[in-house]
């Protein structure tokens, strides 16, 4: 609804001035040459570094537990307090005979640590020997190979370590060995790079405190949330919670794994709260490490933080390498506390009543916090701390539609937010769901993962490893999925083939060619333009997906793109069919003759008006270029000898310096005449078609040619890079001879060409070239040359090798025989790619009497004119030998493959100029359209979310954020700013009634709502959306003798269809704050006034008709009461008037239910009323007739009326809203929930306006309830 910000500049809610007015047209004049397209460079986004992808992943595989308690004897170093903690492992060794209590704690340990890890093996060595302990290490160590072993160590029943750091162990009679510390074992190198946890410092003891375990460290790293609780109930503060004692929560119902459960709960939150210090805490390179590479070392590390601050209230000071940055101080440890006092506090009730649990709002209250981070702007801010925390809700089907919509909005904020998200792990979460079948999380997902990819495309293969891609080829196959939806789907696709062989075989097994076709046409642009990218990705070097395009006839389907109205549709065509001829398969006949109709096709866009579409055109016939290379150097070694000839008449002129021209060595050597074909058309059709193409090409510019010099664009030749050899920095051609060869080609015999014969269409693409060569658009003109100079390279070093023969030696042999196919060739050898082109093409096989010598007889030298001494001469460097391609050499059209004599160093090197030729030339388009999906796409939204039930009445609040909207028999209260729900409550009313009116009392001050339902009834409460419980003020019958009906949507739907229908409105209200005034009326045939000061009706006024009243609207100003009527009346009332004169206007012009009545409150203000059959009359209050009508759309179920600024909206039974101004333009078409994050709407069931701000309230037969805002923001 952004375009309604016209209508508000003369609304009073904006007020501007004259001169502002004035000041905001000239803002609204249209701008020429201003899209992206011309101010930005055509070029991808810089990639950011992704360390968040774990290059060495990691695994625990086995865990050694070694235990030195040495029950029943104390280590003779510390002196223990009496009473003294002694639980191990939550075992009380004295409690059973030391050997027992050894193996049971022993035992507990190894199902404490399953919990974590419950795939490792584990081995338990009790109170072990030197020799024991290294055979325990060696072995796993061995076994573990490059994974992980855990080592945890207990020594409370030995000394404390040595000065040095050994730890004790046992000797073979069990007594305390010092002479056999473990640490003077050598470690294994594998084991030096170690990561250590300790229970404290060197100097410091464990407590000793009998409530405490004796094992305090190992209780936080392996059963934290227990340790947790019970540290919590010795706290002072947990006196505030009455009736919880240590006993208690030894009781704590549920399971760890079970988050619906009490203790399933508070581990997820713990693991959410550790996850989110450490990710703000921690530097990322070691948050990676630690508690993403590994899942028991994560854990372990989580815990660890617990440990840390426990222990620092005994005095002890954990230890870690690496070490971490203290963490005990951190501020979401406030929020573990309230989440663990929340838990706590319902115990007592849960045990001993069996009341049910009350799930924490700690995740509901985080995404809030999230939330108003990201509206309060992220300029120079640190990062949301809550993002770890969005990650865990993503498990919780609950909160999860609105964790999607928020994490949405981050990655919307730029690339920086989608590295951040991946750094923390988002991306496994974001992969399950895909397996997802819940369409209303389809949107959320696929703007996610268009936001994903946009910034890191390497996570493509991991989606076709999980069928990921299956999730968006449904979307896009979609009819029914919002275009801008289909658009993101498509966008991912494109990456998912993007030069990836696995992804183009899955996507093409799934159907993406056919459903890409399908969608060529939609109206959308931004969607065809990726759907035409999509497929040239698909194809590329993918000659399966080639020959699947061309059974679909995908190459004609595209044609219709080329002459589309947007540029960068344009250029996207361009580039699929450019990708369609430059896929490196061998060609049948058949493929050979659809290449050339796409190449002339490319060719008609010669003139196109942008150069970004001229630049993609270069690029496309470059790939036409190199898969017929032998032919495009026949025709330019004829076009550079055209040129020497125009250039120089007679065989003893000399160039100009700089140009590079073949020349004859002399009369005996015949001159180069065209090749008229190569090979027969075998279709008619295609021979007529492909000629009318080439007749209808006009290379010609208007005006006639244009010359060029070669200082012209001396800048743009010197910001090029290799253009001929890949080594060598010269052009081959010049721009002036380009210039000539275009002005000889408008008149010579080349011109003769235009035909059937596959040399035309050759020579008509070079020609195209040739122009393109002279682009007035320096980075086209240098795409050209590029390509120009390639050929003209390859066709002179063709030519070249006659250079190391003798001349004189030459025989003069005759020319090869025709085959038995039939080719003609009138001047053999042109080039010895054109006598491969004649192997090849003619299906004949190599021809064993003609020699080598004899091919290169046939070839004209090259040029032997001496360069100026300010330019050395051009000579590329292939080895000091390049002998040509003899016959012998296996045809292809790949010009640079190695002949099977040929030497590794020219081989080398033309492969190298192959590539150069193939992958130099490329414009971005794709990558630079891929940036828009890594920039912010959304709209600004207010508000959107789930009701519990079905809107059917909806009102804002005139001064907080709060909106009540009623379903059939109760009340939600939403804070549209934060997005959370207030309340929801139970209206009272019976189960066969439903509300149909509400409205705000006192809405400056103590707020009340009104309720009325249709069976008469009014209800007032207060309380409401304030965490209290809402509590009724008052209630009366407002009306009786009402019919409570059923009807709502469907019933409006049913009169617009059978508009003799005439059923219930139920009960319609209007308030007049200003006199306490409550007007009711509806299934009646009253409109009853009551006074809610005295409490009593004060009037009823005759309605006069025969039919109910659906709407109500008052003006105290004038004492005006305007009814709208079943029956299709609108009628007004003066209430100052007696009953039966009171009735001063009936307007009969409406011929169906009227949904809305409403009087303008200001002086002389206009009636507006609107029937379900969209048509909007105007009236004023003395005339008899309308003075305005409007026709909007049919089939209306709601209306509303902006009372301040000039707009009403619409909301149809056919799923869109449309937002009109007062002279009946549409300002607006919602038909999808806000920007790309929504699905469709559903059938809309109510709307309002707000009282004094630009938004728009919809509620949707479909649950949900948006807000829409046109809120102008000036700056």
């Amino acid at each position: 609804m952004k375009t309604m910000d016209a209508e508000l500049l003369h609304s009073p809610v904006v007020g501007l001035t004259e001169e502002e007015e004035a000041d905001m047209s000239d803002w609204n004049l249209p701008l020429a040459f201003m899209k992206k397209r011309h101010l930005e460079k055509i070029e991808g986004s810089r990639a950011l570094a992704q360390s968040w992808r774990m290059k060495d992943r990691m695994k625990t595989v086995s865990v050694a537990l070694v235990l030195c308690l040495n029950v029943g004897v104390d280590p003779p170093d510390v002196v223990k307090t009496s009473p003294c903690a002694r639980l191990e492992c939550w075992i009380d060794p004295l409690s059973m005979s030391p050997q027992k209590a050894l193996e049971t704690i022993g035992a507990n340990l190894q199902k404490q640590y399953e919990n974590w890890q419950p795939r490792a093996r584990y081995k338990q060595s009790l109170d072990p020997t030197v020799d024991e302990v290294k055979k325990l290490c060696t072995s796993l160590r061995r076994n573990a190979k490059e994974e992980r072993v855990l080592f945890h160590y207990n020594g409370h029943g030995v000394p404390r370590p040595t000065v040095n750091g050994e730890i004790w162990v046992f000797n073979k009679v069990a007594a305390i060995n010092p002479n056999h510390p473990l640490a003077q074992m050598p470690l294994p190198p594998s084991m030096k790079n170690c990561i250590q946890l300790a229970a404290c410092e060197a100097s410091e003891l464990l407590p000793m405190n009998p409530d405490l375990p004796a094992d305090l460290f190992t209780s936080c790293l392996t059963t934290p949330i227990k340790i947790a609780l019970r540290w919590f109930c010795m706290q002072k503060s947990a006196k505030l919670v009455p009736g919880v004692t240590l006993d208690l929560i030894e009781k704590i119902p549920g399971r760890l794994n079970d988050r619906r459960t009490p203790l399933g709960e508070l581990n997820w939150i713990f693991t959410a709260i550790t996850d989110t210090i450490a990710w703000n805490v921690l530097p990322r390179d070691l948050f990676q490490k630690l508690f993403r590479q590994d899942l028991l070392v994560a854990s372990l590390f989580r815990n660890f933080l617990l440990a840390e601050r426990i222990m620092r209230s005994y005095n002890c000071t954990p230890v870690s390498s690496p070490r971490l940055p203290p963490t005990y101080m951190h501020a979401m440890w406030q929020a573990w506390d309230l989440a663990v006092d929340i838990c706590l506090s319902q115990l007592p009730t849960i045990i001993e009543e069996g009341t049910a649990f009350r799930h924490s709002p700690f995740f509901a209250e985080q995404l809030t916090a999230f939330q108003v981070w990201l509206t309060m702007g992220v300029e120079n801010r640190n990062p949301p701390e809550q993002l770890p925390i969005v990650l865990q809700v993503l498990l919780s089907q609950v909160h999860r539609l609105r964790a999607l919509d928020l994490l949405g909005r981050f990655l919307d904020l730029g690339p920086w937010a989608v590295s951040l998200a991946l750094s923390v792990g988002i991306f496994p979460y974001v992969l399950k769901l895909l397996q997802s079948s819940a369409r209303e999380l389809r949107p959320l997902l696929v703007f996610i993962w268009a936001k994903i990819l946009a910034v890191d495309s390497s996570c493509q293969a991991d989606l076709v490893k999980d069928n990921g891609h299956k999730y968006f080829l449904s979307v896009l196959a979609d009819p029914y999925m919002p275009a801008e939806h289909r658009t993101m789907a498509v966008f991912i696709l494109a990456v998912i083939v993007n030069n990836y062989n696995t992804g183009q075989e899955a996507c093409l097994q799934g159907n993406l060619i056919s459903i890409c076709l399908e969608q060529l046409s939609d109206p959308h642009p931004l969607l065809r333009q990726w759907v035409a990218i999509c497929l040239g990705r698909i194809w590329q070097n993918f000659d399966s997906a080639r020959w699947c395009g061309v059974r679909d006839s995908a190459h004609e389907k595209l044609y219709s793109l080329l002459s589309d109205p947007i540029p960068e549709v344009r250029c996207a065509a361009v580039f699929a069919l450019g990708t369609f001829v430059g896929n490196s398969a061998e060609r049948t006949d058949h493929s050979t003759t659809i290449d050339h109709n796409v190449a002339m096709m490319l060719a008609q866009l010669i003139n196109d008006g942008s150069p970004v579409v001229r630049k993609e055109l270069v690029v496309a016939l470059s790939h036409l270029v190199v898969q017929y290379e032998s032919n495009f150097c026949t025709v330019a070694l004829q076009f550079m000898e055209e040129e020497k000839n125009y250039a120089a008449p007679s065989p003893g002129n000399t160039t100009e310096p700089g140009n590079l021209t073949p020349v004859r060595d002399g009369p005996t050597l015949p001159r180069l005449r065209p090749v008229n074909s190569y090979t027969n058309i075998r279709a008619a059709t295609t021979a007529r078609n492909l000629n009318k193409s080439l007749q209808n090409l006009n290379l010609n510019e208007e005006g006639g040619p244009v010359t060029f010099s070669p200082g012209n664009l001396s800048a743009s030749s010197s910001a090029s890079s290799t253009l001929g050899s890949p080594d060598n920095d010269e052009y081959l051609l010049s721009f002036e001879t380009i210039d000539k060869m275009r002005r000889v080609s408008s008149y010579s015999s080349l011109n003769s060409l235009i035909g059937v014969s596959f040399n035309s269409v050759y020579t008509q693409i070079w020609r195209v070239l040739l122009h393109l060569a002279a682009d007035p658009f320096p980075e086209v003109s240098d795409l050209a040359m590029k390509v120009l100079n390639s050929i003209a390279y390859k066709a002179t070093m063709n030519a070249r090798p006659q250079k190391i023969l003798d001349s004189g030696s030459l025989t003069q042999s005759a020319p090869a025989s025709p085959t038995s196919k039939g080719t003609l060739i009138h001047q053999a050898g042109a080039s010895h790619g054109a006598n491969r082109c004649l192997s090849r093409c003619s299906g004949s096989p190599p021809i064993p009497g003609v020699s080598s010598s004899s091919l290169t007889n046939e070839v004209p030298k090259p040029p032997t004119r001496e360069a100026p001494p300010s330019r050395p001469p051009y000579t590329p460097t292939l080895g000091n030998q390049a002998p040509p391609h003899s016959h012998q050499f296996s045809r292809t059209r790949k010009m640079f493959d190695k002949g099977p004599d040929q030497m590794a160093e020219d081989g080398d090197e033309a492969t190298a100029h192959r590539n150069f030729i193939s992958v130099a030339l490329q414009t971005g388009l794709c990558d630079w359209s891929a940036k828009y999906f890594a920039q912010p796409v959304m709209k600004v939204r207010i508000f959107i979310n789930r009701n519990p039930g079905v809107p059917s009445v909806v009102k804002f609040h005139p001064f907080n954020p709060c909106i009540a909207v009623a379903d059939k028999d109760s009340i939600c209260f939403w804070d549209w700013e934060k997005g959370e729900r207030l309340d929801y409550f139970y209206n009272g009313n019976p189960r066969y009634t439903r509300i149909t009116a509400m409205e705000y009392l006192n809405g400056h001050d103590c707020s009340l709502l009104l309720t009325a339902t249709d069976d008469g009834a009014l209800r007032i409460w207060k309380n409401f959306a304030d965490q209290r419980n809402p509590e009724m003020v008052t209630a009366w019958q407002g009306l009786s003798d009402m019919l409570p009906t059923t009807r709502g949507l469907a019933r409006r739907v049913s009169i617009y269809l059978d508009r003799s229908k005439q059923g219930g409105a139920g009960m319609v209200v209007d308030w007049e704050q200003e006199t306490g005034l409550l007007m009711t009326s509806g299934d009646v045939r009253v409109i009853r006034i009551w006074d809610t000061e005295r409490e009593m009706k004060v009037q009823d006024i005759p309605t006069g008709a025969d039919s109910c009243v659906t709407s109500l609207s008052c003006d105290p100003q004038r004492s005006l009461v305007v009814a709208g009527l079943g029956d299709g009346s609108v009628r007004v009332y003066d209430r100052r008037m007696a009953p039966n004169e009171c009735r001063v206007m009936t307007y009969r012009e409406h011929g169906a239910w009227v949904v809305k009545a409403h009087v303008q409150r200001e002086t002389n203000g206009e009636i507006v009323s609107v029937s379900v059959n969209g048509d909007v009359r105007f009236f004023e209050a003395r005339t008899p007739d309308s003075v305005n009508v409007l026709q909007t759309v049919k089939g209306l179920t709601a209306l509303d009326i902006h009372p301040q600024a000039n707009l009403f909206a619409c909301g149809s039974m056919n799923q869109f809203i449309a937002v009109y101004n007062s002279n009946g333009d549409v300002i607006s078409n919602i038909k999808y929930y806000d920007g790309f994050m929504g699905q469709r709407i559903g059938a809309i069931s109510c709307l309002a306006f707000h009282p004094y701000w630009p938004h728009l309230a919809v509620g949707s037969n479909d649950y949900y309830m948006s807000i829409y805002s046109a809120e102008k923001r000036l700056r």
